[in-house]
């Protein structure tokens, strides 16, 4: 230990530069200049590693497995409706688009996973508490219906067991289209897990924008009323649950509006208004409904991908997960926990 002795401006080491300077970086000065013996607290952790360990996931792999699921999945849904009110133009186009989806959701997945046999190993077992394993099997069951619903409709052939098809391939697609918001919301990452009761309506909303928009922009123009409803309700789905997470999750949601994150997530947001804008105005000039549908499928990607990178950016920070543990801690304290009830007499 190096010898030191006191003098008017403190304590001074005997030999200089062998002293510890204490406080000395980022500290502020108290009152009268008294340098504080600590420096401010930091967010950091040992090594300067993140607390959490944040997901082994990558782009374009899983926000394109987000975004493609979930048009294949809203599409399958818009196709059983456009049987039933009598579009077949509308149908062909949306059950292509189903099984277009698919494959590219199912590519990015695998691709991710690095072998295609890591996907059949998930399902060797069903765990209805997993999302993952329940997205497996989603997946496996919904593949075979959307493929022949899609057969049917181009070939002509089979139009009965392409029905059924397409109501089971409907049936199944709800869970399609939204099974990833349960799947992110269920990890420890702070600006997922958080957003729990919102990221299913963001899922869906954008799911039923982007289904919407394929409608628009590959559909007959005289079929367009129905995708233009759906693309709006959905848009409209999306700002509002995107808003209202945001809100709640407060310092926790700031990757949502701030940083690389942030800005994916605002731009899909304009895209989505000036897309249903022009689906909107699509109504008498077909032209303008094709250019709003191509803008709302480019939404849908850009919110899945922010979403994405939200989650990963809220992981490497340590900030997102102290301060919310020390509100809950302070909240938890003596002040605020219940008197305990007096003993009674011996």
């Amino acid at each position: 230990m190096s010898e030191s002795e006191v003098t008017r401006e403190g304590v001074q080491p005997k030999i200089p530069g062998r002293g510890a300077l204490t406080g000395a970086r980022g500290g502020r000065r108290r009152r009268g200049g008294e340098q504080p013996v600590v420096p401010d607290a930091a967010f950091t952790s040992y090594y300067g590693k993140p607390i959490l360990n944040s997901p082994v996931w990558e782009t374009p792999d899983i926000p394109g497995y987000f975004f493609a699921g979930g048009l294949a999945g809203a599409s399958s849904m818009l196709a059983l409706a456009a049987d039933v009110t009598r579009r077949p133009g509308l149908s062909r186009v949306t059950k292509a688009g189903a099984v277009a989806g698919l494959g590219l959701s199912l590519a990015g997945l695998v691709h991710d996973l690095g072998r295609p046999g890591r996907f059949l190993n998930m399902l060797r077992v069903i765990k209805v508490t997993s999302p993952m394993s329940v997205g497996s099997w989603l997946l496996a069951g919904y593949g075979p219906l959307a493929a022949a619903a899609a057969g049917s409709a181009v070939t002509g052939r089979l139009p009965r067991l392409g029905l059924l098809a397409t109501a089971g391939s409907a049936l199944l697609g709800g869970g399609v289209a939204t099974y990833t918001a349960a799947l992110v919301s269920d990890t420890a990452v702070p600006a997922w897990h958080d957003a729990y009761r919102e990221m299913p309506f963001v899922f869906a909303g954008s799911s039923a924008a982007s289904a919407g928009g394929l409608g628009l922009l590959a559909g007959p123009a005289a079929e367009a009323g129905l995708p233009r409803r759906l693309a709006v309700a959905g848009a409209a789905t999306e700002v509002a649950a995107t808003r209202l997470l945001e809100k709640r999750l407060g310092m926790v949601g700031e990757p949502y509006s701030h940083g690389r994150s942030g800005r994916l997530v605002k731009l899909g947001e304009k895209l989505l208004i000036a897309g249903s804008a022009a689906a909107l105005a699509g109504a008498r000039r077909p032209w303008l409904g094709r250019a709003g549908g191509a803008l709302l499928l480019t939404a849908s990607a850009l919110t899945r991908w922010g979403v994405f990178e939200a989650g990963m950016a809220s992981a490497a920070d340590p900030r997102y997960t102290v301060e919310p543990q020390r509100a809950r801690l302070a909240a938890q304290s003596p002040a605020h926990a219940p008197a305990e009830s007096p003993r009674s007499p011996a």
